[in-house]
């Protein structure tokens, strides 16, 4: 009980104390090595938010919409292959199945430029829907993963059943299967989500600047010496998956009271 107790405490320290420091970092405006506290405190970081309040707001809506874009997209699209995958044996299975995954397996920019050009000749640099397409293409194994996982716990006797009484395919899909494999798919969605609003590189890339993003926003402060803005930006970028994630928690489980399955 004390080993677990220990490692507790040792796990939330981990997470616990880059948080702590960030936000000493936030209000402090000189803070250097080995002193152990800031030695004056300052609100300019704090100043600088409400004053662009307005920036702030729209880059993280940007970021938030074509993350929760990427999000939907990538399960319309692997949905189908998860269930194929996880309930048929068939030749070469296992190689398509790689084949799927390959988008992790490799760097991004080792193609991304290729994609590059080929979005430029179809129109879709610059846009919205161009940035929502390049993050799925990279994030979506990780759907592909989590649902192929759900779909092979689940097996697939519940949709015999609901077929042996009548039930059509998209009911089946969507009152049956859908609901079942649910906690995959936010699992899979969660990790897409923080890989498409933490990605920088491929927005740049494919957005070119006209589609704006949080990581844009806040990377020229990490590489500056304004630490203390820099933190205070760093901080909320952690406080929205989060807060997402938090909510998300609380919708699923209030889902799943009303359907009695809790």
């Amino acid at each position: 009980m004390k080993i677990k107790i220990f490692f507790l405490i040792l796990i939330i320290s981990i997470f616990l104390i880059p948080v702590l420091i960030l936000l000493t970092q936030t209000i402090s405006s000189r803070w250097i090595w080995p002193q152990l506290f800031p030695e004056t405190i300052s609100l300019r970081a704090i100043n600088y938010m409400i004053h662009e309040s307005s920036s702030l707001i729209k880059n993280l809506g940007s970021s938030f919409l074509y993350s929760i874009a990427t999000v939907i997209f990538s399960f319309i699209i692997t949905i189908l292959p998860a269930s194929v995958i996880a309930r048929t044996d068939f030749t070469g299975k296992s190689v398509i199945e790689t084949l799927f995954l390959l988008p992790v397996l490799l760097p991004s920019i080792t193609f991304a430029m290729g994609i590059h050009f080929l979005f430029i000749y179809l129109n879709l640099t610059d846009t919205f829907a161009g940035v929502v397409l390049i993050l799925t293409t990279f994030t979506y194994p990780y759907m592909l993963r989590a649902l192929i996982t759900g779909y092979n716990v689940i097996g697939n006797k519940y949709s015999k059943a609901a077929k042996n009484l009548g039930a059509g395919s998209i009911n089946i899909l969507l009152e049956i299967e859908l609901p079942l494999i649910l906690p995959s798919a936010i699992a899979g969605g969660s990790i897409v989500f923080l890989s498409a609003f933490s990605e920088y590189f491929l927005v740049f890339l494919i957005g070119g600047g006209a589609v704006a993003s949080y990581s844009g926003y806040l990377f020229p402060f990490l590489l500056s010496t304004d630490r203390q803005t820099a933190a205070l930006l760093s901080l909320i970028f952690l406080i929205i998956p989060i807060f997402l994630f938090f909510i998300l928690d609380k919708t699923v489980l209030k889902y799943y009271r009303n359907r009695g399955m809790s």
